[in-house]
């Protein structure tokens, strides 16, 4: 069983193992390895498993006695979660829940509250009066104060949102319902060379691209692990982007989000497209159980998103505050300037954007949340004031195409490298960069001439 284990690919086994392996033992199982890995590369581990159910099925047949049983009856709505067409309505039903409840009540009601009444209105003028000392006033309570924008990033526009993108999203994970969604989209992801599993990751991509990108171990070959991989980094905003992102399309007409989904689907169906055609190897076959579909309960709801928000509070939110502290420092050396000057062809050429936004992308490195709370924060003023026009919305929706699809956070870069190598991770990034900023000119272009 021990060497069953080594030659499936569990390197540290000899280690672990010591002294009690000779080592004539040690070189034929790294010999046998190492035969099993030039004839199965990436697949020891199945091979293994199917020589292994190949010997136990003659016993089992030997031994098994077979009644037939009633299968249970599926209700109509487990069916319809399932169901390639009757089950988008339900989709459909089920993200207008999620967007009311994360774009309207957490993004509009909350962070209003929080951000004007309790920030803006109360602490801020609190601390600015007390602080003595000009230098403390400017870098707490400044332009680029850690309580004036790092903490108000953090906890006033983001928290909320996340809060309460959480919630939704632990009760869908608790009803059972994100494994049909893999079963129902099974065939509109082998267009692009995988199957209903690689949902999975790109669900958890909701939650934390990072984690997700560790996720796609499950997924069975190289090939799909690369496509998924490429793909959680291109265009899946991880639970703090997407909800500013649900919070800044809440502001906007149904056109202008529109634009924002479906470009956004159809760069993930061409980019997945094409990528299954360019990367070799194959797929494999689509087989997931399935839970029982359930109420979810209150208490693992609490407790899921209870942790999340921790995780968010010890994770990100020190990541706010850094990113305003780097702000600050650049804006009083006048580095900043010279960086807003330098990406002036980019952001403010390429794109019409605003020339403060191209602080935003130059954290969103750091945190690709960071980057779109930084454009929610530019154009909340004129939501609040009723004057929001054309223009500002295309440049949303611009701004938010070019930050969901502009480079993974620092954090997802490491575990990208860690997961699929130097090499592949640089050329993910390098591909990523320069695709954001075009898809972002592109949707320029063609919402201010058709929208």
């Amino acid at each position: 069983a021990l060497a069953l284990l080594f030659i499936a690919g569990d390197a540290t086994l000899l280690e672990a193992l010591g002294d009690s392996v000779s080592p004539e033992a040690r070189e034929q199982l790294s010999a046998l390895a190492r035969r099993l890995e030039r004839r199965y590369p990436s697949a020891r581990r199945f091979v293994i498993a199917r020589r292994r159910l190949l010997a136990v099925d003659p016993i089992i047949a030997a031994l098994q006695r077979r009644e037939a049983v009633r299968a249970p009856r599926r209700s109509a709505l487990d069916a319809w979660t399932t169901h390639p067409v009757l089950g988008l309505p339900l989709l459909l039903l089920v993200l207008y829940a999620a967007y009311e409840f994360v774009g309207v009540l957490g993004a509009q009601v909350a962070v209003d509250f929080l951000e004007r009444a309790v920030f803006r209105d109360r602490l801020v003028p609190l601390l600015s009066s007390v602080l003595p000392w000009p230098f403390l006033h400017e870098v707490l309570v400044g332009k680029y104060g850690l309580v004036s924008m790092g903490l108000s990033y953090g906890l006033a526009i983001v928290l909320p949102i996340v809060a309460t993108f959480f919630i939704a999203f632990s009760l869908l994970e608790d009803s059972g319902y994100l494994p049909r969604l893999a079963v129902m989209l099974n065939r509109v992801f082998k267009a692009m060379g995988l199957n209903g599993k690689a949902v999975l990751p790109m669900i958890l991509g909701l939650g934390c691209v990072t984690m997700a990108t560790v996720t796609t171990r499950i997924l069975e070959t190289r090939k799909e692990r690369l496509l998924v991989t490429l793909l959680l980094a291109l265009a899946i905003p991880c639970s703090a982007q997407l909800a500013v992102i649900l919070a800044m399309l809440a502001v906007v007409s149904p056109v202008a989000s529109a634009w924002f989904i479906l470009t956004l689907v159809a760069v993930l169906f061409a980019v997945g497209w094409i990528a299954a055609r360019v990367i070799p190897g194959k797929g494999s076959d689509f087989v997931l159980e399935l839970p029982p579909l359930r109420a979810p309960a209150a208490g693992n709801v609490l407790v899921k998103t209870v942790a999340r928000v921790e995780w968010y509070l010890r994770e990100a939110l020190p990541l706010f505050v850094l990113g305003t502290a780097i702000l600050q420092v650049l804006d009083r050396t006048g580095a900043l300037g010279s960086i807003e000057r330098a990406a002036r062809p980019l952001v403010v050429g390429l794109l019409d954007l605003p020339q403060e936004a191209a602080g935003a992308f130059l954290l969103g490195f750091l945190r690709r949340d960071y980057a779109a709370a930084g454009l929610f924060a530019h154009y909340q003023p004129y939501v609040h004031a009723g004057t929001l026009t054309r223009t500002m919305e295309i440049e949303i929706v611009v701004s938010l195409v070019t930050v969901t699809l502009f480079l993974p956070c620092i954090a997802n870069f490491i575990v990208l490298l860690k997961e699929r190598g130097l090499r592949t991770g640089l050329a993910i990034v390098a591909f990523v960069f320069p695709f954001s900023f075009g898809t972002g000119a592109l949707v320029n272009v063609l919402m201010r001439r058709f929208y």
